[in-house]
């Protein structure tokens, strides 16, 4: 299988980004990006949804183009300059060392134990030590929620006490009534759930905090 045209994607970007290219192009930073990485993920995320596979294979377009974008404004850096095939290359190495059970000798049983090892390599590698180390505070409250259960589950530690959910559509409804109560309460639901979340946080880092003493 041919990869020309990712190359020719690199080749692209580097008219764009240099001189006699493209102005807008070449006055961009990461920092200026960051909104469109927003934008481009959500419109990825409505054409998965969509099922049509013509705006599927767009939206992916410009997710990679972000991704390339990014990487050749790395090129620049006067003091630790990386392009895009070092990006390739840092990935490749993590999921062959995440994925021992296949690139290694590792024995796995089931989906839950490759995860469960992957948050362990994850943690050694990085050098964390508190359950919620490299968590984004600043993602919506829902998904920072998820990730803060989902590590204090695959660490071992206490979570939340769970109402039973019976399936997708009826959990989307139960959320859809209570943020209509919280309108008429005149609440943010993102805002309640937020402070939810970092007071759950803060709770397990206290009771960590307490049991090494």
């Amino acid at each position: 299988m041919a990869y020309e045209n990712l190359i020719r994607l690199v080749e692209v970007m580097n008219r764009l980004r240099s001189p006699g290219g493209c102005p807008w192009d070449a006055e961009q930073t990461h920092e200026s990006l960051i909104k469109y990485q927003l934008e481009e993920s959500y419109e990825f995320i409505e054409a998965v949804e969509s099922g049509n596979r013509e705006d599927l294979k767009e939206e992916l377009g410009d997710l990679l183009l972000q991704v390339y974008f990014h990487s050749r404004i790395a090129e620049e850096h006067a003091d630790r300059p990386f392009n895009i095939d070092d990006v390739a290359a840092a990935v490749a190495d993590k999921l062959m060392s995440r994925h021992p059970h296949v690139f290694a000798d590792t024995k796995t049983e089931s989906s839950a134990e490759v995860l469960r090892n992957w948050e362990k390599i994850k943690n050694e590698e990085k050098g964390r030590t508190t359950f919620d180390a490299g968590v984004p505070l600043g993602q919506p409250a829902i998904s920072l929620s998820a990730k803060l259960i989902s590590r204090a589950e695959k660490n071992g530690l206490t979570t939340p006490e769970p109402l039973e959910v019976l399936n997708e559509d009826v959990l989307g409804e139960r959320l859809l009534h209570l943020i209509s109560g919280a309108v008429k309460a005149d609440i943010d639901p993102e805002s309640a759930l937020r402070r939810a979340a970092l007071r759950y946080r803060d709770g397990i880092l206290k009771e960590l905090k307490n049991e090494k003493r």
